[in-house]
């Protein structure tokens, strides 16, 4: 909770109701080692991305412009059907019962851990990696915009 991961995976599971959409952080600099802060302004989507998106994040729903290659779960549903199997007593039981259930559910076990990284261990704007925690349990500096990297830095073992 501390690297705020659950943050991560709410932002991206909500990311419409934010305008412009939490997709794509802008750039080039994030001002944690000088320039601008400006993954904190994200970007527009055009009409095909939003989309595109929409459909990863909430399903077809339905939609004929969103089922022209048929039926598509969401990672809202997913979530919601993955999290109802695991139980409203999931926090309750015990450590060998909790695996029991995540291993009962590998899709979602799957979907979990992917987020749980990339919350963990990407730009802290997509709402994870809390004062860049996952990024210094790795020894990795983060974005290091607009100074770079040395040749010395990128070719160290």
């Amino acid at each position: 909770m501390a690297a705020g991961v659950p943050d991560y995976i709410d932002q991206l599971l909500g990311a419409f109701s934010f305008d412009p959409p939490r997709i794509w952080a802008g750039g080039p600099t994030s001002g944690r080692h000088g320039g601008a802060a400006a993954f904190d302004r994200f970007h527009r989507l055009s009409a095909l991305e939003e989309l595109a998106w929409r459909m990863r994040i909430e399903g077809s729903c339905g939609l004929p412009e969103r089922e022209f290659n048929g039926p598509v779960v969401g990672l809202q549903q997913r979530y919601r059907n993955g999290l109802a199997a695991l139980g409203e007593d999931f926090c309750e039981v015990g450590p060998e019962e909790r695996d029991d259930r995540l291993r009962s559910r590998p899709d979602f076990t799957d979907l979990l851990f992917q987020h749980s990284c990339e919350g963990l261990y990407g730009a802290p704007e997509y709402g994870g990696n809390r004062d860049g925690i996952g990024w210094r349990s790795i020894g990795f500096a983060g974005d290091v915009q607009p100074r770079g990297w040395t040749d010395a830095e990128v070719s160290k073992p």
